[in-house]
């Protein structure tokens, strides 16, 4: 049998993940990586850290249908490194991660204006949402 989740639910489900991010005496912090995502947050990073940028104090817009949208994009942040982006990773300010997902051009879950990564050079992240399904 399918589990609905109610849109009220799906709101407050993403409105406590978010408020993850946003707990803490600072901003939390989106990094941008190459390489293959790991299995979740509570996985250990890998690939290579290509980018990273300390988000604002609330992180992502209150949710509405289920989602949530990264607050400030455009966000503008430097590369450090060279390579290809394919996932990202938020921690909270004490750096416990929260949140990874897919980076792309179009049609993932952090959009971004290139994924061929290059240090020195800018990264525009222009849309980024978190996402609780209705059914599952």
């Amino acid at each position: 049998m399918t589990v609905f989740i109610s849109g009220a639910a799906r709101n407050a489900a993403a409105d406590a993940i978010t408020a993850l991010v946003d707990a803490g005496a600072a901003g939390g912090k989106l990094q941008i990586r190459s390489g293959t995502q790991p299995a979740g947050p509570d996985a250990t990073a890998t690939g290579t850290l290509l980018a990273e940028v300390t988000l604002a104090a609330t992180a992502f817009a209150a949710s509405s249908g289920g989602s949530a949208a990264l607050a400030g994009t455009p966000l503008s942040v430097t590369a450090v490194a060279d390579g290809t982006a394919t996932w990202f990773r938020i921690l909270d300010s004490a750096g416990v991660a929260r949140i990874d997902g897919s980076v792309g051009v179009s049609s993932a879950d952090l959009v971004v204006n290139t994924t061929t990564v290059s240090t020195g050079l800018d990264v525009e992240i222009t849309d980024g949402t978190l996402s609780i399904p209705a059914s599952g």
